[in-house]
């Protein structure tokens, strides 16, 4: 049988540039689409916020007018706090929209690496609520102070429910991270510049 294709050098040289140049793109592309995720998992994490300050908001601020003392405390700065949360998630979910997913290999490291740290070091801040709420909480009570009790609970409660939220986010993301290395396969570095290598 025939070989139908031209066996120019011309011929395949053009084959070549362009094979490489859709293998490039689909490159690109599977590094915007890995970080369009990264952005949808932001997104829904902050809507998971909003929704639980929200919740603890209208909550707490019915329960506080129909209580008093530890209980109504309690109730009295869930409202407070989770004013401060629903801010962050407007802000983060705000960012997050605005965001462009890129196709730039440094900054998706980058951008992979900074939001596992934040999550880390907002996790161990959760702690130091908890800890900081325990505090407040056997304070008012060796105090016979109710309504600090009650605050106490609640800054126990919302630490716990943070650190939970921050390690889960965390999680998803790192495996969503470990995802990057095999969209990485066939990136080769040069004096020039880094590249995508080709094999047959």
């Amino acid at each position: 049988m025939k070989n139908l294709l031209p066996k120019s050098p011309l011929f395949l040289l053009l084959l070549i540039l362009c094979t490489n140049g859709l293998y490039a793109q689909s490159k690109e592309d599977l590094i915007r689409n890995f970080n369009q995720t990264r952005i949808q998992y932001n997104k829904q994490g902050m809507v998971i916020l909003g929704s639980w300050a929200i919740g603890n908001i209208v909550w707490g601020g019915v329960m506080a007018g129909r209580t008093t003392g530890e209980i109504q405390g309690f109730h009295q700065m869930n409202a407070y706090w989770n004013t401060v949360n629903l801010l962050i998630a407007g802000v983060g979910y705000y960012s997050a929209l605005k965001e462009e997913p890129g196709t730039d290999f440094w900054g998706t490291i980058q951008s992979q690496q900074s939001i596992e740290k934040i999550l880390l070091v907002n996790a161990a801040l959760d702690v130091a609520y908890m800890a900081g709420g325990l505090y407040m909480l056997e304070r008012g009570r060796r105090t016979d102070n109710p309504r600090l009790s009650g605050f106490g609970q609640s800054v126990i409660l919302q630490g716990a429910f943070l650190m939970s939220f921050d390690l889960i986010k965390f999680m998803v993301h790192n495996k969503h991270g470990k995802k990057l290395p095999g969209l990485l396969e066939g990136l080769s570095m040069g004096p020039g510049g880094m590249g995508f290598r080709m094999t047959f």
